[in-house]
C-alpha cells in the first residue's frame, strides 16, 4: 500500500516553519508500516530548506521516505510551487475530516484493513458498556 503521510500536525506538532515536537508514536508506527513493506511518501507543503529540513528529522530517527512531494523518487518535477495530487491508498494528514486518530488506531486501521466505520462503533460500543456499567452501579 502507498502511503503519503503529512508532516506539520501529523508527525510533528504544528510549530511551522519550526519544527514542533514529535507525535507520540508516528515515526515508530510509521516505520513499522514500512517494514511491513508499505512505501511512505511524505506529503508536505514545505519546500526547499524547510522540506530538507523535515527529511532530515525523520532520517535521523530511522525514517527514510519512498518518495517526497512525489509519486516515486525518479519523478520529474515539472509541478514546482503548487501542491500536486499524489497517487496514494492512504493519506494521514492532520487536516482529515474528523481530524487525526491516534497512531495507534491509524496503525489498527492500515495492519488490520478495519474501516473507518467499523472503528467508530467500537469506540461507540465500548462508550456505551461504560455507561451502562454506571447504569447498574447506581442501581446497587
Amino acid at each position: 500500500m502507498i502511503i503519503a503521510v503529512d508532516f506539520d500536525g501529523t508527525i510533528v506538532e504544528h510549530r511551522y516553519p519550526e519544527i514542533g515536537k514529535e507525535i507520540p508514536f508516528a515515526i515508530e508506527t510509521l516505520k513499522m508500516l514500512q517494514r511491513e513493506g508499505h512505501r511512505l511518501i511524505l506529503w508536505s507543503v514545505r519546500e526547499d530548506k524547510l522540506l530538507e529540513e523535515a527529511v532530515e528529522f525523520c532520517r535521523q530517527r530511522g525514517l527514510e521516505f519512498y518518495a517526497v512531494n512525489t509519486n516515486y523518487p525518479e519523478e520529474k518535477s515539472g509541478h514546482e510551487h503548487f501542491s500536486r495530487k499524489l497517487k496514494a491508498d492512504v493519506f494521514i494528514d492532520d487536516r482529515n475530516l474528523g481530524g487525526l486518530f491516534d497512531w495507534g488506531s491509524i496503525y489498527r486501521i492500515i495492519h488490520n484493513r478495519i474501516k473507518l466505520a467499523d472503528l467508530v462503533e467500537e469506540a461507540l460500543n465500548e462508550k456505551l458498556g461504560e455507561v451502562e456499567e454506571r447504569r447498574m452501579e447506581k442501581k446497587k
